[in-house]
């Protein structure tokens, strides 16, 4: 079968376990995929991942995708017609002027900036929670930390994999807005707090300011570079892909979630869950108040969004899984992991609406919306519960989503209007279930599209499209509609009234349990 090579467009997204490499043709359709498995590590009290981690896993989800595509058009990837990259949001990545890397990456998941969060989201008006870039960058000023003097430039995971494929710091507006407040009447970094920070640490006299360190914005639909001779040699050491292809801006995990969704009009929303959790919903009209469990970031391109975004879901119930695939392996019957998943997550449906009176705590790290620098993961339950199978694994369905449930109570608050919610992300894979569940915990319908399975990647190999094939001042959320999602089926499903009570027992359950996690912190 051939194809055009120059009609195809590359996402890869960094996930918190999964670099995922996807090629879509020009129709949007998935055309070969490639995967590599990583883990963060915690390194001296940091969450994080080193630059070979990085580099090592890219080239091998590249290779599979080429690979991939190899087998199925019988000829070699030398080219696409545009590519983009994503990664997880947040974080810090500080480097001196010959690009040498200062301190380890600090990732989103590192709850180690509750000073700098605190004086920032005071000094701006405006809430910077933990995770994001500035706090990290502040937090190592008040350390004092000795590297800082010597920062040429700070960027996201995303930032960096694009800087070393193209040689250009830029990121698009949706990650910008997870390193530093933007502007909605300029999609850039707010100037006017900008020049507040560099007032704020003008007596250490540095010799570099905010303007100095942190990369360009741009929006969804502008060319942010080409590929270079040593661009393609970094993802492709083989020397098969050829240098020249444009680039998107890098977006993060949570632009990518709400393009794979058709989420970026206002008054949509959707629900990202895999090892994190967040909702981002598209406002119509600005919330009355600052409230500091509620993140104010942007669409790619540029559309102020509401983020509830929580640090834990799935890695308490991943554990679970694993311990039931190592089961399966003594037993002598060994279930593959797709299975595995899928025949327990539907018993899960059998168990009683409550989970029959136990509670989970499902925290693997901090958590910011309950207060938490730490987290134990933590069963409970009474002599009095009906410690099922179905109810483990249901508990811990519902787990995931309880911090989630927690701050979207405190967003629905402001009484913002929300016309349609997806769901995407691994939590959903098993078709019927987390869909559900999702829909209990909102009180509200919840949509999943088939492309819910390709997740970010899928969703910037679509932003990457969207640069080529706009049509003359085509929005981004009118191109979605037009030209990706027309004709696409979803599926949607409704809460039901015994999930919904189940949910709100569960919940309240858990809001009494959280006292014995900070004990648990404390002690253990």
């Amino acid at each position: 079968m051939n194809i055009c090579q120059t009609k195809t467009y590359l996402g890869i997204e960094f996930g918190s376990t999964r670099i995922k490499a996807i090629l879509v043709d020009d129709k949007s359709a998935v055309i070969a995929s490639g995967a590599h498995d990583w883990e963060n590590r915690l390194e001296n009290g940091v969450w994080t991942y080193s630059l070979e981690d990085i580099k090592g896993g890219l080239q091998d989800a590249y290779a599979k995708l080429a690979a991939d595509f190899n087998e199925k058009y019988g000829e070699p990837l030398t080219t696409v017609g545009a590519m983009g990259f994503s990664a997880m949001m947040h974080g810090y990545m500080a480097f001196d002027k010959d690009g040498k890397l200062l301190v380890p990456f600090r990732t989103w998941r590192n709850t180690i900036t509750g000073e700098a969060s605190a004086k920032l989201t005071e000094l701006f008006g405006f809430n910077i929670p933990q995770r994001w870039s500035i706090a990290h960058l502040y937090q190592a000023i008040l350390n004092g930390e000795e590297h800082v003097k010597d920062i040429s430039y700070v960027l996201t995971l995303a930032g960096y994999i694009h800087y070393m494929l193209t040689g250009k710091k830029i990121l698009g507006v949706g990650e910008a807005s997870g390193m530093f407040p933007i502007d909605s009447t300029t999609g850039k970094f707010d100037a006017e707090m900008m020049q507040k920070f560099d007032k704020l640490i003008a007596d250490h006299s540095f010799g570099w300011t905010l303007g100095d360190v942190l990369p360009e914005v741009a929006t969804a639909g502008e060319c942010a570079g080409h590929l270079t001779e040593d661009g393609a040699k970094f993802i492709d050491p083989t020397g098969t892909l050829k240098a020249g292809i444009a680039l998107c801006p890098p977006e993060g995990d949570a632009g990518t979630g709400m393009t794979a969704t058709n989420s970026v009009r206002v008054r949509t929303g959707n629900v990202s869950a895999g090892t994190s959790v967040f909702a981002m919903i598209v406002l119509d009209k600005a919330l009355s108040k600052l409230h500091p469990e509620i993140d104010m970031v942007t669409t790619p391109d540029g559309m102020p969004v509401a983020m509830v975004h929580c640090n834990n879901c799935s890695t308490d119930l991943d554990a679970w899984m694993r311990i039931f695939a190592e089961f399966a392996e003594l037993s002598g019957h060994p279930i593959k992991k797709p299975a595995l998943y899928d025949m327990l997550l539907m018993n899960a449906m059998n168990g009683d609406s409550d989970c029959g009176g136990m509670v989970s705590c499902n925290y693997f790290s901090g958590e910011h919306i309950t207060h938490f620098e730490e987290g134990r993961p933590m069963l409970l339950r009474s002599p009095e519960s009906s410690f099922t199978l179905s109810n483990l694994i249901r508990n811990n369905l519902f787990s995931a989503l309880a911090t989630l449930k927690i701050g979207m109570d405190i967003l629905l608050s402001e009484n913002v209007e929300i016309d349609k919610v997806l769901g995407h992300g691994g939590y959903f894979k098993t078709k019927g279930v987390g869909q559900k569940l999702l829909a209990a915990a909102m009180n509200t319908p919840v949509s999943v599209m088939e492309t819910a399975g390709e997740g970010g990647a899928w969703g910037m190999a679509v932003l990457a499209q969207y640069m080529c094939l706009k049509g003359e001042n085509e929005s981004l959320a009118d191109y979605l509609d037009n030209k990706v999602f027309a004709g696409m089926e979803s599926i949607t499903e409704a809460p039901a009234e015994s999930d919904v009570a189940g949910f709100n027992a569960y919940i309240e359950r858990y809001k009494r349990m959280l006292p014995a996690e900070k004990a648990a912190v404390e002690s253990f």
